[in-house]
């Protein structure tokens, strides 16, 4: 598995403060070493439409980005992402650079994996790059991205959509969970999930759980979900049903499913398979444990049934996912073959 290079493209080298945020993820996840957790780590490089190292910001609500990449830093990175771009060219007001485009096109066209957070799905569009592929940005902005670009097709309620070789993200939090996605697929569930730790995060929130949801504010004295998921979570080795998670929670059995369902998008059965296939996705890496086994540790039973799960689900065969890591059997197998993630429902191999 290698993590290779990442270009981030940053449309003003004057960034206002509402789009650190999205540019920080992404520094954070991929520009800070973790050699105990895989070395060497991603090669990130900041390149800037207009770098001007010696500018000032324009004006109190902007920081002067320092970089010495230009455009011409996309060139050769195996991902280029778009963390944002700015509010006139979300409204219209303003047009992308011309520069910025066709960079972005020429990086599409030599195979590099492109990567859009919140609003920088239109740089993508305004590309063409999204032509014809199911995308999304920050639930604000999907109407205008839809308006503007017919010819993409704008999901609104998911918090990121990997499309194969294009991938696009909602806004804030949805970006970081975007970026945890793309290193799980180049360093693996174990990786991931420990620099999910480390940053203090969930470890893995599918693409298809619900952007935006609204739920009646809790009972006085209800702690919530949370409790009981962890509770699942260390316990996905036992036989576990809705009732087990109703009853642990204080809840009828019906009343857990829509209230997991509101706050997911998923229902429990299907939250529960998502967690025992990331287990076993981290134990397949992380120890030389037999298949069988690691389907019983991770709730899936048999082998044959964490094989069938496991191909579904993620294209590969548990012993050919194994093969990609080093010390557990081989090396350099590709990626599974890319899915997409509706709400609600398991991936779709493509």
């Amino acid at each position: 598995m290698s993590a290779g290079s990442v270009a981030v493209a940053v449309i003003d080298d004057d960034v206002p403060y509402w789009d650190l945020y999205e540019l920080g993820v992404v520094c954070t996840v991929f520009g800070i070493p973790h050699p105990d957790l895989a070395d060497p780590w991603y090669d990130l490089r900041l390149c800037a439409a207009e770098p001007s190292p010696d500018r000032p910001p324009s004006g109190p609500l902007g920081f002067t980005l320092r970089t010495p990449y230009g455009l011409d830093g996309l060139d050769g990175a195996d991902t280029v992402i778009i963390p944002s771009v700015p509010e006139a060219c979300v409204d219209g007001e303003r047009e992308l650079p011309d520069e910025l485009l066709h960079a972005l096109r020429r990086a599409a066209d030599r195979g590099a994996r492109m990567v859009s957070l919140c609003a920088g799905a239109f740089a993508l569009a305004a590309a063409g790059i999204l032509d014809g592929r199911r995308a999304t940005a920050h639930w604000m902005h999907t109407e205008a991205l839809a308006r503007r670009h017919p010819e993409v097709e704008v999901d609104d309620s998911v918090l990121y959509v990997d499309d194969g070789d294009v991938l696009t993200s909602a806004g804030v939090t949805a970006g970081l969970d975007l970026c945890l996605h793309l290193v799980r697929q180049d360093l693996g569930a174990h990786v991931a999930n420990q620099l999910a730790r480390r940053l203090v995060v969930p470890a893995h929130r599918p693409g298809g759980q619900a952007q935006f949801v609204e739920v009646s504010v809790p009972d006085a004295g209800d702690d919530g979900l949370a409790p009981v998921l962890q509770w699942a979570t260390e316990r996905l080795d036992q036989p576990l049903i809705v009732d087990d998670l109703a009853a642990r929670a204080g809840m009828s059995p019906r009343t857990f499913f829509r209230r997991l369902q509101a706050a997911t998008g998923t229902t429990p059965l299907q939250w529960l398979l998502s967690q025992r296939l990331a287990r076993a996705q981290s134990l397949l890496e992380a120890t030389a444990l037999p298949v069988e086994r690691v389907g019983q540790l991770s709730g899936l039973g048999t082998a044959a049934n964490l094989r069938r799960h496991f191909t579904l689900h993620f294209g590969v065969t548990p012993t050919d996912y194994r093969r990609a890591f080093p010390g557990r059997g081989g090396g350099g197998l590709p990626r599974p073959r890319p899915f997409s993630v509706s709400a609600g429902c398991a991936p779709r191999p493509r």
